[in-house]
């Protein structure tokens, strides 16, 4: 079984620090060891491109955006406090592992924005990378998926705010540029839900995938927060499957105990919607493996 979603530094914290291109011996090592406890071989690393100091000019500042000072404020103290890596080192010590025979796969999550896109992949094009995985954690200045500013789903409503992120969703599945959608309904990592679930919006999601044949991951992350679910939802996973699309495994892990976490969860959920595989890469080709 696979982990298609690992980080190897945490985010930044009070009373923590992540110095740029810093990799302590051994440790891809502990995030194999502890996935195999749980009974996944395959690991893939997918470390956000935002918290790279190499991706400062191609992002820019995408959180000066006129009318919201709180959450511009909130997004540059947090991006300046996180982007602590570099690119290049993560790229070499993810290919020494790999060389050693260590079954891990070189991967990146790339923070969906439409203006900067471009510049984004014209960056990363010179890396062997296994995989891309694309997601949206900011909508123009909000950081949705951050606790400190949860207060923006009651000042803009739930459902507009639901509504503002699939477009963000929609489009990056559109695009055709990552392999694979990464926790695709992370809108509801607080709680904050519709009435009921917007099919309209996960079908336009799901189409736009199909069409271009960009995977979703099945992910435990949620069952860690109080959404309390896996992303996406049994409902959203079907449709998903019904379509055609094919999926990955993941845990979003951050350190090396989270690897694999959740791994029986994801897999039952995968099976439920009708699954009976999952995707592996090398070099941005994919191979269906049994589940």
């Amino acid at each position: 079984m696979s982990d298609h979603h690992l980080h190897l530094h945490a985010h930044n914290e009070p009373g923590t620090s992540h110095p740029p291109a810093e990799y302590r011996d051994g440790l891809i090592e502990e995030y194999v060891e502890r996935a195999a406890e749980a009974g996944v071989g395959e690991l893939g690393f997918t470390e956000h491109l935002y918290r790279c100091v190499e991706a400062e000019s191609a992002l820019g500042r995408f959180w000066d955006v006129p009318g919201h000072p709180e959450l511009s404020a909130h997004s540059e103290a947090f991006v300046k406090a996180d982007r602590t890596l570099s690119l290049e080192a993560y790229v070499q010590v993810v290919e020494q592992a790999k060389a050693k025979g260590l079954p891990v796969q070189l991967g990146l999550e790339i923070d969906f924005f439409p203006e900067s896109i471009d510049a984004v992949l014209e960056l990363i094009e010179p890396y062997p990378w296994d995989f891309l995985i694309g997601s949206v954690h900011w909508i123009g200045p909000w950081a949705i998926d951050s606790s400190e500013v949860a207060w923006e789903f009651d000042r803009r409503g739930v459902d507009q705010a639901w509504s503002d992120y699939f477009e963000l969703v929609e489009a990056l599945a559109a695009s055709g540029t990552v392999d694979v959608l990464a926790h695709v309904d992370v809108c509801k990592k607080y709680g904050y839900r519709p009435e009921r679930e917007p099919i309209d919006m996960y079908a336009a999601v799901v189409e736009a995938a199909a069409r271009t044949g960009t995977a979703v991951e099945v992910s435990s992350q949620g069952l860690r927060n109080p959404a309390a679910e896996v992303y996406p939802s049994p409902q959203f996973l079907q449709m998903f499957h019904d379509a055609g699309v094919p999926i990955t495994l993941a845990s979003d892990g951050h350190i090396p105990e989270q690897a694999g976490w959740g791994h029986a969860e994801v897999v039952s959920s995968a099976r439920a919607a009708g699954y009976v595989s999952r995707l592996s890469f090398d070099r941005r080709r994919r191979t269906p493996t049994a589940l």
